[in-house]
C-alpha cells in the first residue's frame, strides 16, 4: 500500500533548492529565516522525540501553545511520527481543557510555558503520560529534549482513512464535538485549493504567503500553512496580526489570508494604498461573513477584489468565489462548489429545493471528516440516510450555482409560527443611516414562541436610535420579521476568529420578555 502521510505529500512539493528561505519572522525581536532544510530536520527530530515514548498507534497530542515557526513543526512532526494532531484555542480556561483531556485522552500535552503548572497537574490527572512546554521563543522542554535526536526520519506510513487531526467545534449549543480529519481529507482538500486559487510555481514568478492568522484553527493551519507547503511558496510569519505592520510587508507578498475583523483594521492603516498591493494576487476571506461593505471599501482601495470561501471544521472548505475572472466574485456569496464537493439544499424534512430556496446546506467530498471523536450516535444524526453531512447552516444556491448563506440552524428564530433567517433581517440593518453592524437573535416570548432582538453597532461618531431602527425597518420587512426590541452597543461578543457569538447574545437577552 502507498503510504498517505500528509506530510510526506507536503515535503514532497518542497523545492530542490533546501537551503532557501522557507519562512521568514516579522514581529520577533530580529527576523528569523528558517530554510526548507530547516523544516525538514526541525520537525523530524521532534518526531524522533515522540517516537522514542513509544505510544501507542494513533496516539492524540494535545497542543495548547502560542503561535510559532516551532509550533508548526510540532504539527508536522505529530504527522511525521504517525499520531493525530489537537490543536486548543490559547483562549480556552482550566475547566474546558480539562474536558478535551478527559474526552481525547492524549498521550502527550504540550502547553505554554506559563501554563505549565496547571495544566500539567490537569493533565497528570486525567492520565496523561507525558507534559512539555514550547513558548514563542524558541524555548521549552519540548525542544530541549528534542535536541538530542536525529534530524532525519521515515515519515510513518498512514493511510488515506487513517486519523491526521482532531479538531474541537466551538461548543455553542453543547459539549464541543471533536471532528475527526484524515490525512485523506486535509490532503485532498490542499490540492483542490491549490489548483483553485491557482497557486503560482517558481517557475511562473512564485507566490509568497503573508501569514498572520492563529495555529489553532482550520484557516491558519489547514488552508494557510498547507496551501504554502504544498506550493513549497515562502512564508511572511506573524504570530500576531498587527495592521500596520502586514501593510508594510505587503509589497513583499502576493498572497494574503484573512477573518474579515483583520480586513477592516487593515482598512484603517493610511498606509493600506493601490500602490502597497500592487504585488498581490489575491486576497482571501473566510471563517466568518464579510460584510459588503467591507467588501466594497476594499475594491475602491486597494483595486483588489476579497475572494470569500467557505468551510467548516467537519469539512475543511467546501466553496470558493472564481479565482479568474476577478469580476466574478460576488459579495455577499461565498462562491461556488470546490470541484469533486457536493453541495445541495434541503428543506427540514429532507426534501431538496429549487434555486433560491431557502433550506439546510448539506456536503459531499472526500474532503468531509470521518465523524465525532467518540460519539457515533450524533454522527448518524449528522449525516443523511445518503450520507451527506448537515452542516447546519442555512442557505440557498442561485440558478449560476453560487451558494449564500443566511445563518446557522441554531440561528433560526420562529416567531408566530414564520421562519425569521437573522442574516436576511442584519442586511436591511446595516444598509440604515449610521449602522456600522448588527446582529439579530431570537429569545423566549410567552407569546410569539421567540421574539426577534436586534444589537446594533453604530459608525464612530453617529448616533442611533432604537425607535427609529425599527420604524426603518417596518417600512422594509415583514412585520413578524421586525425586531421587538433594539439595543446599541459598541461592539459585538466575537470569538477569537472573528464570528459573533450569538450565544452570548441570547444569553444576555434570555429574560427579556420572561
Amino acid at each position: 500500500m502507498t503510504s498517505s502521510n500528509l506530510y510526506a505529500a507536503l515535503a514532497g512539493a518542497f523545492p530542490a533548492a533546501l537551503d532557501a528561505v522557507a519562512i521568514e519572522t516579522a514581529d520577533t525581536a530580529q527576523p528569523l529565516y528558517y530554510t526548507w532544510r530547516d523544516l525538514e530536520r526541525g520537525s523530524a527530530m521532534i518526531a524522533n522525540l515522540i517516537a522514542s515514548l513509544e505510544l501507542p498507534p494513533a496516539s492524540r497530542i494535545a497542543v495548547q501553545v502560542d503561535k510559532s515557526v516551532e509550533a508548526m513543526l510540532l504539527y508536522l512532526a505529530v504527522l511525521r511520527a504517525g499520531h493525530v494532531y489537537l490543536p486548543l484555542n490559547t483562549a480556552y480556561q482550566a475547566a474546558e481543557l480539562d474536558y478535551f483531556i478527559a474526552n481525547a485522552e492524549p498521550a502527550v500535552v504540550v502547553c505554554a510555558g506559563r501554563h505549565f503548572g496547571w495544566v500539567s497537574q490537569l493533565a497528570f490527572q486525567r492520565g496523561v503520560g507525558h507534559v512539555y512546554t514550547l513558548d514563542d521563543d524558541r524555548s521549552g522542554t519540548l525542544l530541549a529534549r528534542a535536541a538530542f535526536h536525529p534530524d532525519r526520519q521515515e515519515p510513518v506510513r498512514r493511510g488515506a482513512d487513517d486519523l491526521a487531526a482532531i479538531v474541537y467545534t466551538s461548543g455553542t449549543t453543547g459539549r464541543s464535538k471533536g471532528a475527526m480529519l484524515t490525512h485523506g481529507n486535509l490532503l485532498s482538500n490542499a490540492r483542490v485549493l491549490q489548483s483553485t486559487w491557482c497557486w503560482r510555481s517558481e517557475a511562473e514568478g512564485g507566490d509568497r504567503l503573508i501569514h498572520a492568522l492563529p495555529l489553532f484553527h482550520v484557516h491558519g493551519l489547514f488552508v494557510a500553512v498547507h496551501g504554502a507547503l504544498i506550493n513549497g511558496s515562502p512564508m511572511i510569519w506573524f504570530n500576531r496580526f498587527d495592521a500596520r505592520a502586514v501593510v508594510a510587508r505587503l509589497p513583499e507578498a502576493t498572497v494574503f489570508m484573512g477573518v474579515p475583523t483583520l480586513y477592516t483594521r487593515l482598512l484603517a492603516e493610511p498606509g493600506l494604498t493601490r500602490a502597497a498591493c500592487a504585488s498581490m494576487r489575491l486576497f482571501i476571506s473566510g471563517s466568518a461573513p464579510l460584510l459588503i461593505e467591507t467588501f466594497k471599501a476594499w475594491q475602491e482601495r486597494t483595486g483588489h477584489t476579497i475572494l470569500e470561501r467557505y468551510g467548516m471544521s467537519e469539512t475543511v472548505m467546501l466553496t470558493s468565489n472564481p479565482y479568474r475572472p476577478e469580476s466574478a466574485r460576488r459579495g455577499g456569496t461565498v462562491g461556488l462548489p470546490l470541484p469533486g464537493v457536493g453541495v445541495r439544499i434541503h428543506d427540514d424534512k429532507g426534501r431538496p429545493l429549487h434555486a433560491g430556496e431557502i433550506g439546510g446546506i448539506e456536503v459531499k467530498g472526500p474532503n468531509v471528516f470521518k465523524g465525532y471523536w467518540r460519539m457515533p450516535e450524533k454522527t448518524a444524526d449528522e449525516f443523511t440516510t445518503d450520507l451527506w453531512f448537515k452542516t447546519g447552516d442555512v442557505g440557498h444556491i442561485d440558478e449560476q450555482g453560487y451558494v449564500t448563506i443566511v445563518g446557522r440552524s441554531k440561528d433560526l428564530i420562529i416567531s408566530g409560527g414564520y421562519n425569521v433567517y437573522p442574516a436576511e433581517i442584519e442586511g436591511y440593518a446595516n444598509e440604515l443611516p449610521g449602522v456600522l453592524e448588527s446582529a439579530v437573535v431570537g429569545v423566549p416570548h410567552p407569546d410569539f414562541g421567540e421574539a426577534v432582538v436586534a444589537v446594533i453597532v453604530p459608525r464612530p461618531g453617529a448616533r442611533i436610535d432604537a425607535d427609529a431602527v425599527i420604524a426603518a425597518l417596518k417600512s422594509q420587512i415583514a412585520h413578524f420579521k421586525v425586531p421587538k426590541r433594539v439595543f446599541v452597543s459598541a461592539e459585538l461578543p466575537r470569538n477569537a476568529m472573528g464570528k459573533v457569538q450569538k450565544n452570548l447574545l441570547r444569553d444576555q437577552h434570555r429574560a427579556l420578555f420572561a
